[in-house]
């Protein structure tokens, strides 16, 4: 354990001297700007990495024997790694965060699937989905699931930290962030029951069911935020909704209760990859009235992940107190701009599948780029520019390294 407590706190000192440096000082301000709607200049975004190709210099090998304490090393190695060789314009939490414990049951139906990687040390891999709803009888067996907040385990776990690295470093408990796993990610969850042919072939043959499917699964996202803010489990203070930014001076104008924290207080989000393929109206009849019921009650939100939109801007505006929206590599970015324009942030998503060339074939991706910049600096958009859903560098941090400076010239950065 002594060993164990030595390595956090030298990580703890080299995280420090990231979190409070001099270019951590302006960051939140720069994030904030891009969205509320008075951006400086774009912002660059690196996540979801394949760290299990970067780790080079044997820097990213956990240590610690605690399970609990490597939890935290491998954060703080993580942070400090990618703030060395590709930061992008990434905001470095002044604190070491701890989770909150939570616990939840199920709501009535088990995914059923099968699993091929190509790569055994990647976590991307393909999915095959057992249909699990066939009738109207099988929607009925969803229900609310329950969440409790483990408090006892929570501090422990808290303190332990703490004990370790409290007087280098703050450490702070902390709750959920209404991301990918606590979005209205209805479709996707459906996707998971059904696959993808069976949900498509449905929404044509079976559409009555479908309404009632989405519908459940709406509702159990509402009582599943209720929930979480009667335990005071939502985190204001996030950096980040699912990868992209979370500062806004305006959402820190809603009144905060600290001891009841409420979804007026955070991002909400929403997304229907799955979807598309199908029209602007079934779409919407699909999906965009469910988000709105969804979304009403948060305070900024942010839309879309690697479906296209661009052809959607119109029906996407109708999801309450939007914020931003993603444009992913496969829709149209200037005609999203001139859709969007000034009244919402794009959160444009350059293709991860350039990534390998960036070394060898550094134009490529300055082209991409400087596209989507020119694109809303054209119509007058604010931007974050976000690699993403990074499955492989092709085992090479130079392809990093590059797609980050490229970025950061792009943005206008250095």
């Amino acid at each position: 354990m002594n060993q164990d407590i030595a390595i956090l706190r030298d990580l703890a000192n080299q995280y420090m001297q990231i979190a409070y440096g001099p270019d951590q000082e302006n960051v939140w301000e720069l994030h904030a700007s891009v969205n509320d709607l008075c951006p400086q200049r774009p912002i660059v975004l690196i996540s979801e990495l394949p760290w299990h190709e970067l780790n080079i210099d044997g820097f990213l090998t956990l240590r610690c024997q605690d399970p609990e304490l490597a939890q935290t090393e491998d954060y703080l190695r993580k942070t400090i790694f990618q703030h060395k060789y590709f930061p992008g314009d990434m905001m470095v939490k002044p604190y070491c965060p701890v989770d909150k414990v939570i616990h939840t049951t199920g709501i009535g139906v088990e995914v059923k699937e099968e699993t091929v990687s190509t790569d055994k040390n990647n976590g991307v891999v393909s999915h095959r989905y057992e249909n699990q709803f066939h009738s109207m009888e099988d929607v009925e067996k969803l229900h609310n699931q329950v969440i409790t907040y483990d408090r006892e385990e929570s501090l422990r776990r808290y303190e332990k930290v703490a004990e370790a690295i409290g007087d280098i470093l703050p450490v702070k408990l902390i709750g959920s962030a209404t991301g990918y796993g606590l979005g209205h990610i209805a479709w996707d969850i459906i996707s998971t029951y059904m696959s993808v042919n069976d949900l498509l072939y449905a929404l044509m043959d079976e559409p009555e069911m479908m309404h009632a499917l989405v519908g459940k699964l709406t509702d159990i996202f509402l009582d599943t935020i209720r929930q979480y803010e009667e335990l005071n489990l939502l985190d204001p203070d996030n950096p980040y909704c699912h990868s992209s930014s979370a500062a806004s001076r305006d959402l820190l104008k809603t009144s905060i209760d600290y001891r009841h924290v409420k979804a007026k207080n955070v991002w909400g989000r929403g997304l229907a990859q799955i979807l598309a393929t199908v029209s602007p109206d079934m779409h919407e009849e699909f999906e965009i009235q469910y988000a709105m019921r969804a979304m009403e009650s948060f305070g900024l939100v942010y839309y879309g992940c690697c479906e296209p939109l661009d052809n959607k801007i119109d029906i996407v505006k109708k999801i309450p107190n939007l914020r931003k929206i993603s444009i992913t590599p496969w829709a149209d970015i200037n005609r999203s701009a001139e859709a969007i324009g000034k009244d919402y942030v794009i959160s444009a998503k350059p293709n991860p599948a350039n990534l390998p060339y960036a070394a060898s074939n550094p134009e490529l991706i300055r082209r991409e780029i400087r596209a989507l910049i020119d694109a809303c600096r054209k119509n007058n958009t604010p931007c974050e520019i976000l690699l993403k859903d990074i499955s492989t560098s092709n085992y090479n941090l130079e392809n990093l390294i590059v797609w980050n400076r490229i970025a950061k010239e792009e943005a206008g950065a250095v």
